[in-house]
């Protein structure tokens, strides 16, 4: 049992030691350029009025969130409600009307069934009664389009976003086919905007790496968000060309807001080691070399890991390809 355990403990030993060794390779590494990008709604679309009116209710304000369907204001036009109890009127007449016109054929009918009245008279009060009974479900469907015209006066929001303008007030005047306020739906990108030199360079899918939210200082590299380019357009306009990013969580953003965005404009050859290799004394950056030697060395930037390759320190001279770092 123990020459088992004496070899368990010799693997675990060598790969302890192993993961203290780095052997210095050349890397193909990503340019990265930084650039600003501002925060676009995919699509944008209005609320619109329906029906001619004065608006009496408007519940919405810049920048509130809305879901489909959800009523943003309400249209009032004192005339349909003149025009829905004018049409109940008559309905109760025709009513009226109809009973009487029922009547008077349960009439004829035992007048004829008697031998006592005519079959013009039958003929007569059947017509009579099919007549009022036409009218009614005539008066019926007229007070179904005012009743459809009254709930055409809830402006809805056509789909799920954010508010960014409301464009009337309470009690304006508004006539069919108005906005009444503009969404930008629930779905964002960053809008890249490039000089040409790097148009051939840019693809759809490659990788973004976003900063924090506005104009602040670089973001450590750790703390980029990962993104992806979904769309190159094909036209340029100023000398710069135009892509969009998915990058997740953007609804917190404003819309138009500009956020620093890393992208990669080709590629170059690198030497990248993990920071923890590095040592900084007095001024000056030191490696420890696995003959116990330390080797001056100039750092360059940080490199963020970018989808399976890892991240570290530029080394930018001090080494060569083969060199053997262990850790300090």
């Amino acid at each position: 049992m123990r020459l088992p355990l004496v070899l368990l403990l010799a693997l675990l030993a060598s790969a302890a030691h192993a993961a203290d060794r780095l052997t210095v390779e050349v890397h193909p590494t990503e340019d990265l350029k930084a650039v600003f990008a501002t925060v676009e709604s995919v699509h944008e679309t209005r609320a619109r009025v329906r029906i001619a009116g004065t608006v009496a209710a408007l519940r919405i304000t810049e920048g509130d969130r809305v879901a489909a369907g959800q009523v943003l204001a309400t249209v009032d036009d004192p005339k349909l409600e003149l025009q829905r109890a004018a049409l109940d009127a008559r309905l109760r007449s025709l009513d009226a009307q109809q009973r009487q016109a029922g009547s008077e054929l349960a009439r004829a009918r035992a007048l004829r069934a008697s031998g006592t009245g005519t079959q013009q008279r039958l003929d007569d009060a059947q017509t009579a009664l099919d007549v009022v009974t036409a009218q009614a479900a005539a008066m019926k469907a007229e007070r179904a389009v005012v009743e459809q015209q009254l709930r055409d006066g809830e402006v809805l929001a056509p789909a799920a976003g954010r508010v960014l303008r409301v464009e009337v007030i309470g009690g304006a005047v508004v006539m069919p086919g108005e906005p009444v306020a503009a969404l930008a739906l629930d779905t964002y990108v960053l809008r890249l905007r490039l000089p040409e030199r790097h148009a051939r360079f840019l693809r759809i899918g490659d990788p973004v790496l976003v900063g924090d939210r506005g104009l602040a200082a670089a973001t450590e590299p750790a703390a980029l968000k990962r993104g992806r380019v979904v769309q190159v357009y094909p036209e340029m306009a100023g000398g710069q060309v135009m892509a969009d990013a998915e990058v997740p969580a953007l609804g917190d953003f404003f819309v138009g807001e500009r956020v620093r965005v890393y992208v990669a404009t080709g590629t170059r050859d690198a030497v990248v080691v993990p920071p923890d290799l590095v040592q900084r004394r007095m001024g000056a950056d030191f490696v420890r070399l696995a003959d116990g030697r330390e080797a001056p060395v100039q750092v360059g930037g940080a490199v963020p890991a970018i989808e399976d390759r890892p991240g570290g320190l530029e080394i930018l001279s001090g080494l060569r390809p083969g060199d053997v770092l262990v850790r300090p």
